[in-house]
């Protein structure tokens, strides 16, 4: 049956991959969040139904002159534009925080808690146990941060071609997001440490409050960033299964039957 539909031809000349080319009705993109997201499912179900159109037909001209790929890049690139707008704004956003991290732990790598020893330079806490955790950390933060600036300035230097919103986009938004993430929890554990090395022989129990507060900004991001983080995952990794059976049918029965 599926051999004897995907032949088929309208008024127009247009077979089956013309009209999945085709924009489809705003309502049912509405969907899935992000324009850029929009932009990739609109590509996964033409590739899908592209692999079962017989080879020689996916080039073939209706009466328009245009060949099916041509009908998608025609009503699909205001959709392309609104998805690259969406992405580079997105990394740009992000680039800013990015960035802001990468300064503070940079200076904090050199303005260390207890500061120097006048006699010979080294840190006074050199031989203490958290504050070599504290430097780690602060190094760690330093390093996700900065990766995550180049991770988000990719995206705004991509020339955000139509073939991009399958997986090289997405797959390097959520990679910037994670190095973000990371960086923000080593940057808040730093804090935390190093106040825990100041205040930890006189002021315990404040040393302990601070450092659970700190708490809440891994907390508030993980929490508000974790729907777009999502919505990137299962739009990456798990829409490539969208157009295929769950289960594997041997055979098939007749409802009616």
């Amino acid at each position: 049956m599926k051999d004897s539909i995907v032949i088929l031809k309208d008024q127009e000349g247009n077979n089956m991959l013309h009209l999945v080319g085709k924009m489809v009705d705003k309502k049912r993109l509405q969907e899935v969040s992000g324009a850029a997201f929009q932009m990739q499912l609109e590509l996964l179900w033409y590739k899908e139904v592209e692999s079962m159109i017989p080879p020689s037909y996916r080039e073939r001209k209706n009466r328009s002159g245009q060949t099916p790929y041509e009908v998608f890049t025609d009503t699909h690139k205001d959709l392309v534009i609104e998805g690259g707008k969406w992405m580079k704004g997105t990394a740009s956003k992000c680039m800013v925080v990015s960035a802001l991290i990468a300064t503070i732990v940079f200076a904090v790598a050199y303005t260390i808690p207890g500061g120097y020893n006048q006699k010979d330079g080294f840190p006074m806490f050199l031989h203490n146990g958290p504050f070599l955790v504290f430097v780690i950390l602060d190094a760690i933060s330093l390093i996700l941060s900065s990766t995550s600036i180049l991770v988000f300035l990719s995206i705004l230097t991509s020339r955000c071609a139509q073939e991009d919103f399958i997986e090289s986009l997405p797959k390097t938004l959520m990679l910037g997001l994670l190095m973000l993430f990371l960086s923000i929890v080593a940057m808040m554990l730093s804090f935390s440490v190093g106040f825990f090395v100041l205040y930890r022989h006189m002021f315990i129990v404040v040393a302990i409050f601070i450092s659970i507060l700190a708490l809440i900004p891994i907390i508030s991001y993980a929490r508000l960033q974790y729907p777009l983080f999502i919505d990137v995952y299962h739009s990456t990794y798990r829409s490539r299964y969208l157009f295929k059976p769950k289960k594997r049918m041997l055979y098939y029965q007749n409802p009616s039957a």
